[in-house]
């Protein structure tokens, strides 16, 4: 185990906390949350009553449990550059929704995963819909594959030592991985069957900043059979890059 020379265990102790309640469907209450992270209901007395002062946890009045308030989202999104990002797309997310009749995502890197931030939906009867805030395995993904191909060298080989699904590929497999990474390097947009939905084909395109680097991807993921009887492939992938250049516009990235 990796240890620091520097420690702070309150600091440890209240982000155990918030960790942990953020991920719980129903409030906990004080033993539930000790026992949850593994500390007796003395260690943790004091940082809950602080995380309640600065408004982190709340504490119901009636059963005495604790669950997270809105302060850790609020600040997340306090002029962040995700914010800007989906701001700057929502407008075009929602036209490009309306003339493919398809839902649109927008996904960027965290950490090891894809997390969806944005998304419009279509108004057809029958659509495909992608919680925002989804983490889905970067290997796993056609909007992932799009970011671990335009990633420098470096950072991708650091993504993927913690990847498990790359991890328990053996030698072969694994070079076939990154021979496919090396194919969708630069293209405009990637079009493939999902590998985590049958019958539903992704449309992917990679969103870069000024320096070229990848900040988001933009993708359509559709029920094959509705492509013929709604709009095709190739409109879809018109329109999709046509809508990353105009987000790019939005963003101020020319």
């Amino acid at each position: 185990m990796t240890t620091t020379k520097y420690y702070a265990p309150a600091l440890d102790k209240g982000l155990d906390i918030l960790e942990f309640l953020s991920a719980q469907s129903f409030p906990q209450s004080q033993l539930e949350i000790a026992t949850g992270i593994e500390k007796t209901q003395n260690e943790i007395y004091r940082m809950l009553v602080s995380l309640e002062k600065r408004g982190y946890i709340a504490k119901d009045p009636l059963s005495g449990k604790y669950s997270l308030t809105l302060r850790l989202f609020q600040l997340a999104h306090h002029h962040s550059p995700v914010e800007i990002l989906v701001k700057g797309s929502e407008i075009h997310m929602e036209n490009l929704a309306q003339v493919i009749n398809q839902s649109v995502h927008l996904s960027v890197l965290y950490h090891n995963k894809l997390m969806v931030i944005g998304q419009a939906k279509s108004r057809t009867p029958v659509t495909l819909s992608v919680e925002i805030g989804s983490l889905f395995p970067l290997e796993k993904t056609n909007s992932g594959k799009v970011i671990l191909a335009n990633l420098d060298a470096e950072r991708c080989a650091h993504v993927l030592s913690s990847c498990d699904t790359y991890i328990a590929m053996n030698d072969e497999e694994k070079a076939q991985f990154m021979a496919e990474l090396n194919e969708l390097r630069g293209k405009a947009c990637n079009v493939s069957k999902s590998l985590l939905t049958e019958g539903v084909t992704d449309f992917s395109s990679p969103i870069y900043n000024m320096q070229s680097e990848i900040i988001a991807v933009l993708a359509v993921s559709t029920l094959t059979s509705q492509m013929r009887k709604l709009v095709g492939a190739e409109v879809i992938e018109t329109e999709l890059v046509e809508t990353v250049s105009k987000i790019r516009t939005s963003l101020g990235i020319c």
